[in-house]
């Protein structure tokens, strides 16, 4: 049970944005978390607000995540994808109130130099980031987000190689 007392299955999925934000070279950007006690890194996301459109939404975020707003949006999923927190987390992250999260994803084309990402915004959720292969992403993402990412990599892997090829 949640701290609210409700089961898991009785809290909604909070409605989100992802971003694969790719490099010239087609690699993709990820970021360790502060807040995290285990190994895992992540791509950019974060809720949507009010009336937001995803592509709104996930341009604020990476202003808000990356400290840029230099990229363009190459495609969007036409389908939301949703993940369950594990147990032990439900009640406690996402401030307690969902069950996992709704997402809509985006592929955006990074246009800006690596000295153009300051990962030190003003409320700052990565400690450290890098560039990394799209096959290399299962293997730095927390477990419960594995099955999301997959899909994420099918549905943008042909937009993760160098610009213009």
């Amino acid at each position: 049970m949640s701290l609210s007392g409700s089961m898991p299955e009785d809290l909604p999925y909070r409605p989100c944005v992802g971003i694969m934000l790719i490099n010239r070279d087609g690699h993709v950007f990820v970021g360790r978390r502060i807040d995290q006690t285990v190994e895992g890194w992540q791509m950019p996301q974060g809720g949507i607000d009010g009336d937001e459109t995803p592509a709104e939404a996930g341009l604020r975020e990476l202003k808000e995540e990356v400290g840029t707003d230099k990229a363009v949006i190459l495609r969007e999923m036409d389908d939301w994808l949703c993940y369950d927190l594990p147990r032990h987390l439900i009640g406690v992250a996402l401030r307690g109130r969902y069950r996992g999260q709704k997402q809509k994803w985006l592929a955006m084309r990074f246009t800006g130099h690596d000295g153009d990402i300051d990962i030190k915004t003003h409320e700052p959720e990565f400690a450290t980031w890098k560039w990394l292969s799209i096959d290399a992403l299962p293997g730095l993402i927390v477990s419960f987000k594995r099955d999301t990412y997959q899909k994420v990599i099918v549905a943008f892997r042909d937009l993760a190689k160098p610009a213009g090829s």
